[in-house]
């Protein structure tokens, strides 16, 4: 990608000075909370006045740089590139992950199949492939012994990836089963913030990579006074896109946003961070995009008394908003979120999760055709070329213009499949298939699937109880039931009936397809 050589929207520098402007609420968050924001942190060195930063400009600024570049800040050592097969990538959060069966996963283009080793103790991501004749590993079971099974031949695989038992090889034979053709390629993996994560490559060099390298350490995952559940969706458009859309926090309003301050600073192969009205972030790549608030002290508890009497220990109320975006396919990747906080524990042990992910999924569901077209848009005009095609003159987009530029610069403009794909993307299928939400969330999330399944009999039996109420009052002879019971019998019936209906539309609604038309929102 030519994207720092586009003369369309230079480079600014400018001081990192934050405006006071009021705190606006970040979309996603609807559903949870309505943090009240102070302006007095600062996680930047405060000896540090200058940052070499980047911003897309309006046009009432010189092209100019308001500051010469400060090169020592941003520098690129000869031959430095970002290896895309040289780090750590998440897969599915350990709530969503059923320990008695094998679960197929796609990353990066790598098809792996993750289980659970009770041998161990421990999460295992495989090849997806058995040795024998390449059945999916993911198709099979968990043995007695606690053993991966093929299902197809039934070849059995502990927790190293090596073959235990072939059923079909004779007992007093040579053992076929200790041949290296015969193991299953093991990935490095973890767990992490209550994440299993993987290593890309099964080279012998990497066994044991998680002594010198670890996952990206996220410090709100990490601390037990915030409460934190996770949801995870598979997203029909790729790692490119999703990063840049939630990485936007102009397109949350209706009328598309407001003037934004947002400035980016120390911008190198290992990502970047950033200023915000509202919170700090930090851009880890290939998949981490956190943004954390400043400190809001709880006004209620931290005014001191004029009249010297006791004070009150203040509280800081934080939160923040945790993305972790996979590449899947061309077209193609997962989310997994997370918006700890410090404060209204109470909700989460109230409110059951799913209900929140119904929220989630239809912010998700506001945009997720409009970015599935834009992608086949900007492929058709060339990644390489999206400055030059995509016009970004304000602040607001200073993250978005960040990450083309940390991809460009050290990541080679795109996700790097390594020949796996032609790099086409899949044709648009029909809308309601698009915007799936069963395929892409519910089957895969532990507390959705529950309660579908739920809601789905609770409609059975409401279909059930009208038609025998109605049975009832049918059966009985003319005055050997009173009037008023069989009006309330019958009546009983028609709310029965009502009720299944209107919960068959919210399952439908929730569960599978939810049209978004911004046009009477």
């Amino acid at each position: 990608m030519e994207f720092l050589k586009a003369p369309s929207v230079p480079s600014v520098y400018i001081r990192t000075t934050l405006s006071k402007t009021q705190f606006r609420k970040p979309m996603f968050l609807n559903c949870h909370f309505n943090p009240t924001p102070i302006s007095s942190f600062s996680l930047v060195d405060k000896n540090q006045s200058r940052f070499k930063v980047f911003t897309a400009i309006s046009s009432t600024i010189s092209t100019e740089p308001a500051n010469p570049p400060e090169p020592e800040l941003e520098t690129r050592r000869q031959g430095e590139k970002f290896d895309w097969y040289a780090q750590w990538y998440p897969v599915m959060p350990v709530c969503d992950l059923d320990k008695r069966v094998p679960h197929a996963k796609k990353v990066m283009g790598l098809d792996v199949v993750v289980w659970w080793d009770r041998n161990e103790s421990a999460w295992k991501v495989f090849d997806d492939t058995c040795p024998h004749r390449l059945a999916p590993l993911s198709e099979g079971r968990i043995d007695q012994w606690g053993r991966l099974q093929c299902v197809y031949h039934g070849w059995c695989f502990n927790g190293s990836g090596d073959c235990k038992f072939i059923p079909q090889a004779p007992p007093d034979g040579p053992p076929v089963n200790t041949f290296k053709k015969a193991c299953v390629a093991a990935y490095p993996s973890t767990v992490q913030h209550d994440i299993v994560w993987f290593w890309p490559n099964t080279d012998p060099q990497y066994k044991d990579i998680l002594v010198e390298r670890k996952p990206p350490y996220i410090p709100q995952l990490d601390d037990p006074s915030y409460t934190k559940l996770m949801g995870n969706r598979d997203i029909p458009y790729g790692y490119e896109v999703l990063i840049e859309n939630l990485m936007d926090p102009a397109h949350a309003d209706r009328e598309g946003g407001r003037p934004l301050e947002l400035m980016i600073e120390r911008l190198d192969i290992n990502g970047f961070k950033a200023h915000q009205e509202w919170s700090l972030s930090k851009f880890i790549p290939p998949c981490v995009f956190y943004a954390y608030t400043k400190p809001v002290v709880d006004q209620a508890n931290g005014v001191a008394s004029s009249s010297g009497t006791e004070k009150k220990t203040s509280v800081q109320r934080k939160f923040a908003l945790i993305f972790i975006c996979i590449p899947v396919s061309p077209g193609s990747s997962r989310l997994i979120w997370s918006f700890p906080r410090n404060f209204g524990l109470w909700i989460d042990k109230v409110v059951p999760r799913w209900i929140f992910h119904v929220g989630q999924n239809l912010i998700l569901d506001s945009d997720l055709y409009l970015l599935h077209v834009e992608e086949r848009k900007i492929m058709d005009v060339g990644p390489t070329n999206w400055q030059k095609a995509c016009f970004v003159p304000t602040k607001s987009d200073a993250l978005v213009v960040g990450f083309r530029k940390w991809l460009n610069k050290y990541a080679g403009g795109q996700v790097d499949w390594r020949g796996k794909y032609s790099g086409a993307l899949p044709q648009t299928p029909p809308k309601e298939q698009l915007m799936d939400r069963y395929r892409s969330h519910v089957e895969n999330c532990r507390s959705c699937s529950v309660a579908y399944k739920g809601l789905n009999v609770l409609e059975v039996v409401l279909k059930v109880a009208c038609i025998a109420l109605i049975g009832i009052v049918a059966a009985a002879k003319q005055g050997a039931m009173p009037a008023a019971a069989r009006t309330t019998l019958a009546s009983m019936a028609m709310i029965c009936y009502a009720s299944s209906m209107w919960l068959a539309h919210f399952i439908y609604k929730n569960f599978h397809f939810h049209d978004y038309n911004h046009a009477f929102r």
